[in-house]
């Protein structure tokens, strides 16, 4: 079964282009001209991805966004109409998974959309477990902090935080393989499944967030350490 994509967009001829290309790959397409119809469609359809411009009249992406981070974390695909840095960490922080700038290539939307929607389906395949009698396979834990893969859910010191897409296959990433250190564009590319050329903001805002949700100090991250120079390693050993 094909994935269904939702595009919004105020502009006729970008929601065209965007389901002529996703709609070549496979995918099927339904589209709202403004976010008011875009939660409609969001809570009637389900979407597996949500294509989101930022700026339209009324509701904006922004709002939209936020009031669908409130209740799921369906991956969202931000465009925004200009490339300010503040719209882009703006976007990303209010729950975001990826963004592109206007003008953008439809060819690079569809590879974003379907490394998101691969990673996703990765991690649901991985998640089942091999065999019932023997421990599971999905819990992964460490001192104050487990992972429930297949439930795709955290824990932090017992209480259940709730976490993003892209942030949850983050912590899965680096949770299964401690004391490994990634740099952003690793990051990049096993998370996102696409090479920014160097842009790694997206990293640097998602590693914030994380640890503002799992750390008990996210200033001195007991969990996700900073290799000076290098990018981010994963610490799950207890504190000496």
């Amino acid at each position: 079964m094909s994935s269904l994509i939702l595009v919004v967009d105020d502009e006729t001829n970008i929601i065209d282009v965007c389901t002529v290309y996703l709609k070549r790959e496979g995918y099927e397409v339904i589209s709202a001209a403004n976010g008011e119809e875009a939660i409609r469609l969001w809570r009637l359809h389900s979407p597996q991805l949500i294509v989101l411009d930022l700026m339209m009249p009324g509701k904006n992406g922004w709002q939209v966004c936020e009031e669908i981070r409130n209740e799921q974390d369906v991956p969202i695909i931000m465009l925004t109409a200009r490339g300010d840095e503040m719209d882009r960490l703006m976007g990303l922080t209010m729950g975001a998974d990826d963004y592109l700038t206007k003008p953008f290539s439809p060819r690079e939307l569809v590879l974003r959309a379907k490394g998101i929607l691969r990673r996703l389906q990765r991690s649901k395949a991985e998640a089942v477990p091999g065999a019932v009698a023997q421990l599971p396979a999905h819990i992964m834990k460490f001192p104050g902090i487990e992972l429930n893969v297949l439930h795709r859910s955290v824990r932090v010191n017992g209480k259940e935080i709730e976490l993003t897409v892209k942030e949850f296959e983050l912590l899965h990433l680096f949770a299964g393989h401690p004391e490994q250190v990634f740099s952003r564009n690793q990051l990049l590319s096993k998370v996102w499944d696409i090479d920014y050329y160097g842009d790694t903001t997206t990293v640097t805002v998602h590693i914030r967030r994380l640890r503002e949700k799992i750390e008990l100090n996210p200033s001195q991250p007991r969990y996700i350490k900073t290799v000076w120079g290098i990018g981010y390693k994963f610490e799950g050993r207890d504190p000496s």
